[in-house]
């Protein structure tokens, strides 16, 4: 996902994209107006000073979550910030996705789209909710000012009980009197040093619904009438349905209808396993003239090619070129495709009428979804509800600007209204999409492949002279809304193009290919290679100026103390120089992604087979407030084992533009005895939150590969290490 850094340029094209589509950057989130408060509060029978805040007549206090809820907590950690400044009890907090309007939901670190990702949540939501919850607070005190007669000052509210002298109520008490009252402006917001509950171990809001099984999943969704569908797409990625045979598919029981679609044939049936047995049957021949036909070790061959030639210019500090006289090192780097592979794959329930679509689905870009709905269907974006319903994981997958799955299942409903389909008897059909995992193995999106040349020249006191990094690879945000032609893509260098190291003469450029193979951000996007390349080829720079690469680094950081601090609470908590038992050793990386400064010390081990383990990884934080701080922790060990799976096995290879793996046999990810020992260790901070879903990940690689490297001296270049090292 973006990181929610989005120019001008960036901001007015996306506007001129979505001009006719009604959506609005929203600056404020309070309902002006008593009326309209009064109505709602009304139809609901519950208080309503805001959009994001409903107190009910029983006092439970419901905040509706903008962002999606897919494992990484938001519905605690968002829900925690209007709580802190309501003074309201946890117990009484629900939590509930928001509806699908930009309006009032948008994401404001991408502007006038209601969207999840970059972690960007909390970050974007602390000051917004902050004021909501503190206004929510301020009607109530108000209510009962006038209903007790007494001064609003001579007012106390602690855990959802309001108090003054022998009076007491409870949120609920209040609620119809509170939701008559007009809206105060400029609310004082709580000093953090008077916080209760932000900064604290909270139970999760999600959890009791998730282990039970009330929680609801797009998969769980049911409608009258409706129909399982799953589609057969190309082998090829660029390919297009050519000729079809649907007789034999048409013959399985249960199986409906068969109908093209833009992107490949679906099939409809009353249960998924007919649909998958009718697609089995399927006959598709497919136009090849335009997919992608070469396999992995030609596109890196290709790729290889470029590095000796200057690319589009990134950033350019000093003169690279006029540093004489210094030692040479140079490297090169080669990232696979990676697969998201999120637990639950993509789904979503479509229910299509002439005047209106509704839509469930675990929805990570509900604008954009809105509006690629609606241009599918024929409608007007605001004919388009969406239904936002739990997730299980994401990693960037349901977040696409073609809203693939989300087109797929409208386009599907469509063709079913089209007379020609059985005379149209199955319009206005529901109709639940199913992608199985390896759909999205073989056919979805990836983190793009990427290839890095490095170059460095060193001083003959271990001073690091001049530094050149130049990156090849597909551009995620090309053709998106948030492209900004003629520049570089932001994702394929971020993490290269700033660096926390102060080197006089630098130079970062870029080379952007293209490929039919469809690429998109990947947990925490362009730091997932960057910070490898520049953290590995930092350690090799250290050992080759034989100095230990903590004291390397820290001569070099000088100049940004956020990231020294977290570099140094890490190998204070690691022990750095503390003797480990033989056969292991240690590895340090830093990186910056997000607006969050993480960094890893990695013990790793190597037993009388030569296999590799990771044994212990000791994370260090600097994210702001945290909010959470057991999510913030949760966030960072999901990252280093979602990491480690990627660095050691995490490979989408392709032969003759067919790719290798399928599902989790072939895709290999950690598993439980693979994981390491987890420290965090949360810098305290009075700054507002930043990114937690994302900063784990980027520096785990390289701190793997430089403890390997110090245990056996061997430097690993190529991804995953499994070609490189036995694991």
């Amino acid at each position: 996902m973006p990181d929610g850094h989005m120019s001008d340029t960036s901001r007015r094209r996306f506007l001129q994209v979505t001009g006719g589509a009604g959506v609005g950057l929203m600056v404020g989130f309070t309902w002006t107006g008593t009326s309209r408060r009064a109505q709602a509060a009304a139809a609901t029978n519950a208080f309503v000073p805001n959009a994001f805040v409903k107190v009910a007549p029983d006092g439970t206090v419901t905040v509706l979550i903008k962002h999606l809820e897919m494992g990484q907590g938001v519905f605690t950690g968002l829900t925690a910030i209007v709580a802190e400044e309501m003074d309201a009890d946890w117990a009484q907090m629900r939590a509930e996705h928001a509806p699908a309007n930009a309006k009032l939901y948008n994401n404001t670190a991408f502007g006038p789209i209601q969207g999840t990702g970059g972690s960007t949540s909390t970050y974007n939501s602390w000051t917004q909710l902050r004021q909501a919850g503190a206004t929510a607070r301020a009607l109530l005190v108000a209510a009962a000012a006038q209903t007790w007669g007494v001064p609003a000052s001579d007012i106390t509210v602690s855990k959802g009980v309001v108090s003054s002298g022998t009076h007491k109520a409870g949120f609920g008490e209040l609620a119809a009197k509170a939701a008559t009252l007009p809206v105060p402006a400029d609310v004082p917001l709580k000093d953090p040093k008077n916080f209760t509950l932000v900064g604290t171990k909270l139970p999760r809001k999600d959890s009791a619904e998730k282990t039970t099984g009330k929680a609801i999943f797009a998969i769980d969704v049911v409608q009258p009438g409706m129909l399982v569908a799953v589609v057969q797409r190309p082998t090829r990625f660029g390919a297009k349905a050519q000729a079809i045979d649907a007789k034999a598919a048409k013959a399985v029981k249960g199986v409906v209808e068969v109908v093209e679609i833009p992107r490949g044939v679906a099939v409809l049936a009353t249960s998924y396993w007919a649909a998958h047995q009718g697609r089995e049957a399927l006959k598709v021949t497919w136009d090849e003239t335009n997919a992608e036909k070469r396999g992995t070790d030609a596109i890196i061959a290709d790729y290889k090619a470029l590095l000796p030639k200057p690319g589009q210019l990134v950033t350019k500090e000093g003169d690279v070129d006029a540093v004489k006289g210094a030692k040479t090192l140079k490297a090169e780097f080669t990232f696979p495709y990676l697969a998201h592979a999120p637990m639950e794959p993509l789904t979503c329930v479509v229910k299509l009428g002439k005047d209106g679509c509704e839509i469930w689905a675990g929805d990570q870009f509900q604008t954009i979804d809105q509006m690629n709905a609606a241009k599918t269907a024929g409608l007007k974006p605001e004919q388009v509800t969406i239904h936002t319903v739990y997730a299980g994981g994401s990693f960037g997958r349901r977040a696409n600007v073609e809203s693939d799955y989300i087109v797929e299942g409208v386009a599907i409903a469509k063709a079913l209204s089209d007379a020609k389909v059985q005379g149209g008897k199955l319009a206005g059909r529901p109709v639940k999409l199913i992608w199985s995992r390896e759909d999205d193995i073989r056919g979805g999106r990836y983190r793009p492949l990427y290839v890095h040349g490095m170059e460095a020249k060193l001083g003959a006191d271990g001073s690091v002279l001049a530094w050149q990094h130049r990156i090849v690879g597909q551009s995620i945000m090309a053709g998106s809304p948030f492209d900004q032609p003629g520049k570089p893509d932001a994702t394929s260098v971020e993490g290269a193009a700033e660096i926390p190291y102060t080197i006089p003469n630098r130079l970062v450029d870029l080379h952007t290919t293209t490929s039919p193979v469809p690429v998109l951000w990947w947990r925490s996007v362009g730091s997932t290679h960057t910070a490898f390349a520049v953290e590995t080829f930092l350690d090799e720079l250290a050992a080759e100026a034989k100095q230990d690469p903590v004291a390397f680094r820290r001569k070099l950081m000088e100049k940004h103390p956020r990231h020294l601090a977290v570099l140094n609470l890490a190998v204070e908590k690691a022990e750095w120089t503390k003797p480990l038992p033989k056969g292991w050793a240690r590895g340090v990386a830093v990186a910056e992604s997000f607006r969050s400064v993480v960094a890893h010390v990695a013990e790793v081990s190597q037993d009388d087979k030569g296999r590799i383990k990771v044994e212990r990884v000791v994370c260090a934080v600097d994210c702001g407030i945290a909010v959470t701080p057991d999510v913030v922790k949760a966030q960072m060990e999901g990252g280093i084992g979602y990491g480690l799976g990627a660095i050691m096995y995490g490979a989408i290879t392709m032969k003759d533009g067919v790719v290798d793996q399928s599902n989790f046999d072939t895709y290999r990810c950690l598993r439980i005895d693979e994981m390491p020992k987890v420290e965090v260790h949360i810098v305290p901070s009075a700054n507002p939150p930043t990114g937690v879903g994302e900063p784990g990940v980027p520096p785990l690689g390289p701190a793997v590969a430089n403890a390997i490297a110090a245990l056996t001296g061997k430097r690993i270049r190529d991804l995953p290490f499994a070609g490189s090292v036995s694991v």
